[in-house]
């Protein structure tokens, strides 16, 4: 959590794997193991996903397609037998019925013509389909799929996998997602303060200006 240009989004990015960044130091550990030297592709296959607030269009390329073939590159990658189509299809179905995903959005082009409710549930749909390990949202989390988060927050805890919201305003990265366990306090891309979930309450009365003096 942190003011707007405090570098929320940058470290996201540098998680995932995202190229124009250069690390100096430091380690980004993924189940004891440094992730750092790896290829965006292959932090995927191990389970880091960042959902991003304006995917890119392809036309051409259907969703189904995408799905079933990043699912199974992932499932290869991990030792893991390939998903057959029937196998595929019950558990899209599956997330799409719980999530409130139409099956015409599983038709068309790959985020082509998505509405931004739309986008939210195709992120948490992906999510669910490739049990990720860690993943990052980058944007806030509509009020009608808040209750579907919280479900797969804690179907996230109880596999012990983590997930990581860049937040600016405090209060919805309590009550909007699911109570966090550790909220850092980040400004002019240095992590300041960390604490429970009751920081975040506290800096929705007092607000970062304590912190960005402190980072000047």
């Amino acid at each position: 959590m942190g003011p707007n240009g405090t570098g929320k989004s940058t470290l996201s990015y540098v998680v995932s794997g995202r190229e124009g960044y250069d690390v100096t130091q430091g380690e980004v550990l993924l189940n004891g193991e440094n992730i750092l030297g790896l290829a965006p592709h292959e932090r995927a296959a191990k389970g880091v996903f960042l959902a991003f607030q304006y995917p890119v269009e392809i036309p051409g390329v259907a969703t189904m397609t995408f799905l079933k073939a990043a699912l199974n590159s992932q499932r290869r990658a991990r030792g893991e037998d390939e998903l057959q189509t029937p196998d595929f299809m019950k558990r899209v179905n599956e997330a799409a019925a719980r999530l409130g995903v139409v099956k015409d959005m599983l038709r068309r082009p790959l985020n082509c013509g998505f509405s931004g409710g739309e986008r939210s549930a195709w992120k948490f749909c992906r999510w669910r389909c490739w049990s990720r390990v860690c993943a990052y949202w980058t944007r806030p989390i509509p009020a009608r799929h808040r209750r579907a988060a919280r479900r797969l927050g804690r179907r996230q805890r109880a596999a012990r996998q983590g997930s990581g919201l860049p937040r600016h305003h405090p209060l919805p990265a309590v009550a909007g997602l699911y109570k966090p366990d550790t909220v850092h306090v980040m400004a002019k891309g240095r992590i300041l303060r960390s604490g429970g979930p009751e920081l975040a309450l506290e800096l929705e009365s007092s607000g970062y200006k304590d912190y960005i003096g402190e980072a000047a």
